[in-house]
This record gives C-alpha cells, sequence and structure tokens, in this order.
C-alpha cells in the first residue's frame, strides 16, 4: 500500500486555498486541485482506466484524484474523506459521479458513510451499488439518506449507532466564556509552554516526530490499532486536510486532523493525538486553535464525529428491536475496558455541543441481525473480530505489566 500520493494532486496552480473544479469557496478551504492530466476527472465520464469498482486492490492516484474531485464537488456525509484512507476499496457508478469507499467482512460491502455524489442522485446511487447483490451496510450515514429511503417506501433498515457532537465555530468563544474550568485547562498548558501550529501536509509526511508521537500513542490504547472509519494512517494520504501540531519545548506533543465536509462548508476533527508526555490542557489547546482557524476560513460546521453508543439520540425516531436495545446497553455497559465509549462521549460533550446529530448504520434488508454486526465489527478489526479480542487481552496484559515494571523500579 503506498505511503502517499505526491503527485496525482499537485498545489493549486491558482494560488489560493479553494482550488477545486468547483470552483473557489471560501468556506470550503481546499490547498489541491484535481489534475488536468487525471483522464477520469471529465465530469460524467469513467474511461477505462476507472473502471465501475476497484476490487480486491488498492486503488491508485487515478482513483483517488476521481474519488477527491468528487468529494470536493458533492461531500455531505462528516465520513465522506475518510474514503480516501488506506484500506478502502473505491466504487464508481456507470456514469462517473458517484463513489463509494468500502470493506467487504464475511459478504457484507461496509460503507463509510454514503455514496458521494450529489443529493438527486442518491437514491440511484444507492440502487446501481446494491445492484450486484449481496448485504449492504451504510455504516455512519446520516438523516439525509435514512429521510430519502423513508420517503420511497425502501425495505433499507436503519440502526442509531451514536451521535456526532456538532459546533459553529464562530460560536466557539462564547462557549468558553461560560466554560471556566475548560479555559483553566488551556491556561495550565499554556503556561507549561504549549503552543499550537498549524503544518503543511507536505511537512507533516515526512516528519518522523509526528510518527513516533503516533506511535506512542496507539501504544497506550485499550485496543490494537483499528481501522475503517478509525483508521490511524491518515499522516501518508493528508491531501487537503488541516493539522495542527501541539509543541512543548519545540518537541511534538500531539496533534490534530482535521478532515473537509466541503458540500456543508464544514470539517470533521478525524483525529486527535496525545503523546504521553503532553501535560493536561495540550488537546483542549489543539482543538481551540483548529476551532479559531476554521471560523477564520468561514467554517459554519464543525463536528468531533461519531460518539458510538452515545444516547444523546432523540431525535432519531427509530425503533430497535428488543434484542438489539439489550445488546447495545450491555456493550455500553460492559465495553469499556476494551473501549472507553463512556469516556470518549463524556470528552465530546464537555465542549458543550450545540447539537447532537444521530448517526446510523443502514442496512439493505428488512431487519438487522446479529450477523451483520459481526460484519461491522470485523470493518473495523480487519479481520474476525475473536482475533482482534485476543489481541487486545495480549495488549492489555502488556500495558499492565509494563505499570508494574515502572512501580517496581520506582520504589528500588
Amino acid at each position: 500500500m503506498p505511503d502517499a500520493v505526491p503527485d496525482a494532486v499537485p498545489k493549486c496552480r491558482a494560488g489560493c486555498r479553494a482550488g477545486c473544479r468547483a470552483g473557489c469557496r471560501a468556506e470550503m478551504p481546499c490547498r489541491n486541485a484535481v489534475p488536468d492530466a487525471v483522464p477520469n476527472a471529465v465530469p460524467n465520464a469513467v474511461p477505462n482506466a476507472v473502471p465501475n469498482a476497484v476490487p480486491n486492490a488498492v486503488p491508485n492516484a487515478a482513483h483517488l484524484s476521481r474519488a477527491l474531485e468528487l468529494i470536493v464537488e458533492h461531500g455531505w456525509n462528516a465520513t465522506c474523506y475518510q474514503i480516501l484512507n488506506p484500506g478502502f476499496e473505491l466504487w464508481f457508478s456507470e456514469a462517473g459521479d458517484a463513489v463509494v469507499g468500502f470493506v467487504e467482512q464475511y459478504g457484507v460491502r461496509v460503507v463509510g458513510g454514503i455514496p458521494i455524489c450529489s443529493e438527486d442522485r442518491l437514491l440511484e446511487a444507492v440502487g446501481e451499488f446494491e445492484s450486484a447483490g449481496g448485504r449492504v451496510c451504510y455504516f455512519g450515514a446520516e438523516e439525509r439518506l435514512v429521510d430519502l429511503l423513508r420517503q420511497v417506501g425502501s425495505r433499507h433498515t436503519p440502526m442509531v449507532i451514536g451521535g456526532q457532537p456538532a459546533w459553529d465555530p464562530l460560536n466557539w468563544p462564547r462557549m468558553l466564556d461560560e466554560h471556566a474550568s475548560l479555559r483553566a485547562q488551556l491556561n495550565r498548558a499554556r503556561n507549561k509552554r504549549v503552543r499550537v501550529e498549524e503544518w503543511p501536509a507536505e511537512h507533516a509526511e515526512s516528519d518522523p516526530s509526528l510518527h513516533r508521537c503516533l506511535e506512542d500513542w496507539l501504544h497506550t490504547r485499550g485496543l490494537p490499532p483499528l481501522h475503517f472509519l478509525i483508521e490511524s494512517d491518515t499522516l501518508s494520504r493528508l491531501f487537503d486536510r488541516r493539522l495542527f501540531v501541539a509543541l512543548q519545548h519545540d518537541e511534538v506533543v500531539g496533534f490534530l486532523v482535521a478532515s473537509p465536509i466541503p458540500a456543508r462548508g464544514g470539517w470533521l476533527i478525524e483525529q486527535l493525538v496525545r503523546g504521553p508526555g503532553a501535560v493536561n490542557g495540550s488537546t483542549e489547546l489543539m482543538l481551540d486553535a483548529a476551532m479559531l482557524a476554521l471560523a477564520a476560513a468561514g467554517s459554519r460546521f464543525v463536528t468531533l464525529g461519531l460518539a458510538p453508543l452515545s444516547p444523546f439520540t432523540a431525535r432519531a425516531n427509530v425503533d430497535h428491536p428488543t434484542w438489539l436495545r439489550v445488546l447495545l446497553l450491555w456493550m455500553r455497559a460492559h465495553g469499556n475496558r476494551f473501549y472507553n465509549f463512556e469516556g470518549l462521549e463524556a470528552y465530546k460533550a464537555k465542549f458543550r455541543p450545540q447539537e447532537w446529530e444521530p448517526v446510523f448504520a443502514i442496512v439493505n434488508e428488512p431487519r438487522i441481525r446479529l450477523s451483520m454486526l459481526y460484519a461491522i465489527t470485523a470493518a473495523f478489526a480487519g479481520g474476525p473480530p475473536p482475533a482482534l479480542l485476543l489481541r487486545g487481552v495480549g495488549h492489555a496484559v502488556g500495558l499492565e505489566a509494563e505499570r508494574v515494571i515502572r512501580r517496581v523500579r520506582a520504589i528500588i
């Protein structure tokens, strides 16, 4: 799998930060343009260089460039930019005006979000993608697709998987004014000489200190690195993402990756990494810097992404079967040893979001089945879920052993 696609998406020749083919849009800062040399960058046509599907293969530079062009033009779902990450297969519509990023596990094509296309083509893109047959799950879908499917009486079934907090970043300073404890955390980091800088993609992709910080952070997690929509390898394909780096005494102690949601003029805080040596308040300081920068660039929508199994989904209006409600409650109550559902939700909630948007998994079947949940879990695990569980147990034992050794050495 290539580490980067350095030449497929060159710098904007117009010299601005909104050089996409859709034209300059101040609300969607964009550092890159799709090159004229890519043959499939012609609207409404996909030549032989880019087939309708790229099965079981790593998307090449042309596939990524075409997908990026469609994302810049139509990306509305918060997950839209994540299909450019390593691990996704790409499918393109016959007309070349829609792209789907997915992984296949146990006979289920698990889609990262929804088809990326114009809204008036969304249902047709769903139908075309599913026409090959087989089971499909649109994981991370938002209300737009749920509402459209309901309007046409589709047999698809939605399941609420959590909520994503959202802000208008222009209101961020007001929130800070009313949140004394958060201001104290920011001041603590500043007093410890932590500062935040925005780094260009070219610098970030080759900087070893960022990769070391990421590796150290992953080592402290309860599970081995996961994939799909929480892929940790974002630094190799930043494209026009924005990167904010926390430094203390000129050493990298954390970084934040913000990914565009172009059709909403918004951004997803895709990754927020805190190195083990970072002082309290470092992640809050990075988020504060990002919010202010995105507001200054004209954005009016920022989300921290999905908080899985969050109860902040009252408006979702989905009735789950009893067995599924019980299972989801059990996972929230007992799954924290491996994935801190409650801690992640509490962290996002402390910034007092203006809204919690429901997030769904939509299956192309009349009911949710346990085998579908197994396939979704496999998508994140990158393979059989039991293998992930075993790796997680081994990882947890290793971390605990390291803690014991440190305590013994401290005593000695």
